[in-house]
C-alpha cells in the first residue's frame, strides 16, 4: 500500500475508533519478520511493547533505498509500523532525513489519539530509522 492510499483510506474513516481498527488491520498485513532478527540488538528502546526493527541497504547499492523490517508483540504498534513502512517505502537515506514524518503523524491525528507511551514508542522507531539513515549518509560522505 502506498502512503497516498493509506492517507486517503485513513481520512475517509469517521472517527478514531474506526481509524484504530484500520491501523490494526494494517498491522496484520506486515510481511513476516525473520525469526533470527528477534534479538536484543534490534529492540527499539522507549517502546512500551516489544518492537524489533532492522534497517539495511541493498548490498552493493550504498545510495539505494533503505530496507526496513519490523514487528511488534502489540497489534496497534504493528499498525504504526505499517504506517512507517508506507512513509519510508523506497526512500534513500537522504529522503528519509528530509521526510516530514511529524507532519504525517499530525495529519493522521496520531499525536492527538495515541497515549504518551505509544507516541514515545513511535518516536523511538523514527529515531532508529533516522539514525540509520544519518549513519549511511555520513559513511558515504567519508568515502
Amino acid at each position: 500500500m502506498t502512503l497516498d492510499e493509506l492517507l486517503t483510506e485513513f481520512e475517509e474513516l469517521q472517527d478514531w475508533e474506526e481509524q484504530c481498527d484500520y491501523l490494526i488491520d494494517l498491522g496484520f498485513d506486515l510481511p513476516p519478520f525473520p525469526e533470527e532478527d528477534r534479538i536484543d540488538a534490534n529492540i527499539v528502546q522507549g517502546c512500551q511493547s516489544r518492537v524489533w526493527l532492522t534497517a539495511s541497504l541493498e548490498p552493493g547499492v550504498p545510495s539505494g533505498p533503505v530496507i526496513l523490517k519490523a514487528d511488534s508483540d502489540a497489534i496497534i504498534v504493528k499498525g504504526l509500523i505499517a504506517v512507517l513502512m508506507a512513509a519510508y517505502a523506497n526512500q534513500t537515506p537522504r529522503q528519509i532525513l528530509e521526510t516530514n514524518i511529524e507532519g504525517l503523524f499530525e495529519r493522521m491525528g496520531l499525536n492527538r489519539h495515541l497515549s504518551s507511551n505509544r507516541r514515545n514508542g513511535l518516536r523511538g522507531m523514527v529515531d532508529r530509522i533516522r539514525g540509520f539513515a544519518a549513519r549511511q549518509l555520513s559513511s558515504c560522505a567519508s568515502t
